[in-house]
């Protein structure tokens, strides 16, 4: 033994093994290993070597050094920063990072190329494929139809020796972006965002950047701009732009594809795996310069990577939830510090914590104020539902159902936004007034008319609605309560009968491939009203869409989420900046019980800054984030006593610190879910506590039983 390596095991492990180096290894950090684990070999990465003198134990020799590219550095470090900074195992980490390297190699390609050989017997047909073999090796079957002969007269050649089978393995490659072609004319706004986030890119190093501009304003375009000078200056640098919605990912490889010619590599959970592949393997060797996708690329082995665009930044969607929990904006951030890359996050709506670090200098500033062209923002009213309500059984107001009208009649296009999956969100017996939950689950059912069933969002359960009460056994007593899209849907086309109505959610989007179809049809024109969700509400650019109603305005007000309100701004900003986006004016209508709230003036004065300030304030008298810092505790387990008696515990082993605040434990809203009772602590901080070392700190204090499980969310967002 020359070395000891240690070697990270893509598993929820603590921390890196330790094995022998074989003789004549010689290893190097960030190549892949097979190390045996109990009685299995596993996959792993070394992350350090040292000398092997003063071992004082046998080691376990790792079994060989694995054919695959060796992950940068710089990754390495990512992968360990941000399992420290989630207070999560750094294998969690590197599971994500090896994703596209675990699918299995695609086969080598049986080619054919000539030997020199001449054939005993010369036709017109094996001249025609000689000289086809000739120009360049091909598979035989693509030989023989270039050569316009049966696969019998190549196999005759192979046989006599004229021509020979080789093996080569398909080499994992994007062409590279094609920097001659010019992208749209910037107007003077775009032209001067652009030129800062040049120089940002020319001074190098780690800079970043917030790209604030309205709706319709261009930030693509401006970016895009900035990827071309960054490709420019460093042919071998490479691109990653950020989207929070697979949905989005389409129409923005779409915009890159015609802004450089070529297909960038695409990363997200439906991209198959044989592509995924092949992205991860060029990525690592540097021959793929543009990458789209969602917040799990920027775990990709990037070797050369110069700009990180996160677009959409204020978006939800980057938040990972399940499994290994993180911000993507906020690691968008770090990895751009760590590859000393340049880092651009653009919104129409940004969020308070990034506004927060442009206000204090720490980012940079650029504002896009006016829409591009000839558009205008539009007119928003709001429509108070007190005064003017439905219809019995509706959900659209008389004022909303007249605009659309008036806008059919234009040959326009409306949106229909409604933030709810579904035809019902929630169903109860008007019996006995039982509500539809999920087995062992506080979440309610939702009903889908499209496929007749129940359905749980939160844990996926689905079941036919049954015709008798459950509870009570009260026959045909099941009713439906409150709108979804698809009960939106339903009243349109009662309304508009000979409207050409879709709904896009992710009910009905199945796929990337469909939601680009929807997305086309809607440009193209051939869809008249599109009731959606927020998949639809943000990036798309419809030109003959100019009527947006928001169907309930307050939906998302409800309930003690600290963000409720910004989110809530953010979303119907987003939503209503989908309307009058070339050179028709466009009108939105929010449907609100409260038309006085905060949230709705500001919309409806377009006045965001006021906004802000009056949200800013608030955070900061209660010293919540951006002026303090959020981490939550969440417990689960099968029996409530043993899970009491552990949090009871836990609770008592909470360091004493100066700067934060321990609240709970309390159950959590969504007190049961899978027949597992959850509690949670929620933990304040100012803003200069390492709220991720105090974590950890009061994680190793308890050692929770087998049967309970233990998150720890660093910044959460979602309070269930």
């Amino acid at each position: 033994m020359s070395r000891i390596a240690s070697i990270l095991l893509p598993m929820p492990l603590p921390e890196a093994f330790d094995y022998a180096e074989p003789e004549g290894m010689e290893l190097t950090v960030g190549d892949q290993v097979a190390a045996p684990l109990g009685p299995r070999l596993l996959r792993g990465v070394v992350v350090g070597l040292r000398e092997a003198a003063g071992g004082n134990r046998p080691l376990k020799p790792i079994d060989r050094r694995l054919d695959e590219p060796r992950l940068p550095a710089n990754t390495l470090e990512f992968v360990q920063w941000a399992a420290r900074y989630a207070v999560d195992n750094p294998g969690q980490v590197l599971a994500i990072a090896l994703r596209g390297a675990r699918v299995p190699k695609p086969k080598p390609v049986r080619m054919v190329r000539p030997t020199g050989v001449q054939p005993v017997r010369s036709t017109p047909a094996r001249a025609r494929v000689q000289e086809a073999a000739q120009q360049q090796p091909a598979p035989a079957a693509e030989l023989a139809r270039a050569a316009g002969v049966s696969a019998g007269v190549v196999k005759g050649l192979i046989d006599e020796g004229v021509l020979e089978v080789f093996e080569i393995a398909p080499e994992a490659r994007f062409d590279a972006p094609d920097l001659s072609r010019s992208g749209s004319e910037l107007n003077a706004s775009q032209a001067a965002a652009a030129g800062l986030l040049n120089e940002m890119v020319d001074d190098g190093g780690f800079n970043v950047a917030l790209l604030d501009g309205v709706t319709g304003s261009g930030k693509t375009e401006v970016y895009l701009e900035t990827a071309a000078h960054a490709l420019a200056k460093d042919p071998k640098a490479q691109v990653l732009i950020l989207l929070p919605e697979i949905a989005l990912t389409q129409a923005v490889i779409g915009r890159v594809a015609e802004r450089f010619g070529v297909q960038p590599g695409e990363w997200h959970s439906e991209v198959a795996p044989p592509a995924r592949r092949r992205v991860w393997e060029a990525v690592a060797a540097g021959r793929c310069s543009i990458v789209v996708g969602a917040r799990s690329a920027l775990f990709l082995p990037f070797a050369n990577l110069k700009l990180i665009v996160v677009d959409e930044e204020h978006d939800g969607s980057f938040k990972q939830e399940e499994g290994f929990i993180y911000q993507g904006r906020d690691l968008a951030v770090v990895r751009g510090k760590i590859e000393q890359a340049a880092v651009v996050l653009a919104s129409a709506t940004p969020s308070l914590e990034t506004l927060r670090n442009a206000e204090t200098g720490r980012y940079r500033w650029l504002r896009l104020s006016s829409r591009h062209g000839v558009a205008q923002l539009p007119e928003i009213e709001l429509v108070d539902l007190r005064t003017t309500p439905p219809a019995s059984g509706c959900w659209l107001s008389p004022l909303l159902v007249q605009a659309i009208a008036e806008t059919l009649a234009r040959g326009e296009q409306t949106l229909l936004f409604l933030n709810r999956r579904g035809y019902a969100p929630l169903v109860l017996c008007r019996a006995c007034g039982e509500r539809m939950t999920a087995p062992d689950t506080d979440s309610w059912l939702v009903e889908h008319r499209y496929s007749g069933r129940l359905v749980c969002h939160l844990t996926g359960f689905s079941m036919p609605k049954p015709e008798r009460c459950p509870h009570c056994g009260a026959q045909d007593s099941l009713v439906s309560i409150g709108p979804g899209v698809e009960r939106v849907e339903e009243e349109a086309r009662m309304l508009f009968p000979e409207a050409r109505i879709s709904v896009f959610s992710s009910d009905t989007m199945f796929d990337a491939r469909e939601a680009r179809r929807l997305v086309e049809a809607m440009t193209a024109g051939e869809i008249d009203i599109l009731v959606a969700t927020q998949a639809a509400a943000k990036g798309h650019n419809f030109p003959m869409l100019t009527l947006v109603g928001v169907v309930d305005a307050d939906l998302g007000l409800r309930g003690g989420d600290l963000r409720a309100a910004e989110r809530t701004f953010q979303l119907l900003a987003q939503a209503t900046g989908r309307a009058g986006r070339r050179d028709r004016p466009g009108k939105a209508l929010l449907q609100t019980y409260a038309p006085e709230h905060a949230v709705m003036q500001a919309l409806k004065a377009q006045d965001r800054d006021a906004f802000v300030a009056a949200e800013m304030e608030e955070r900061e008298l209660a010293k919540l984030p951006p002026f303090g810092r959020l981490a939550a505790v969440i417990a689960s387990g099968p029996d409530l006593g043993q899970l009491e008696a552990f949090m009871r515990e836990m609770a008592q082993a909470a360091p004493n610190a100066q700067g934060v605040e321990v609240y709970g434990p309390a159950d959590a809203p969504l007190a049961l879910v899978r027949g597992r009772r959850r509690k949670r602590f929620l933990v304040r901080a100012d803003r200069g506590v390492d709220l991720s070392a105090y974590m950890t700190t009061w994680r190793a204090r308890v050692k929770p039983p087998t049967a309970i499980r233990v998150s720890i969310d660093i910044d959460p967002y979602s309070f269930l």
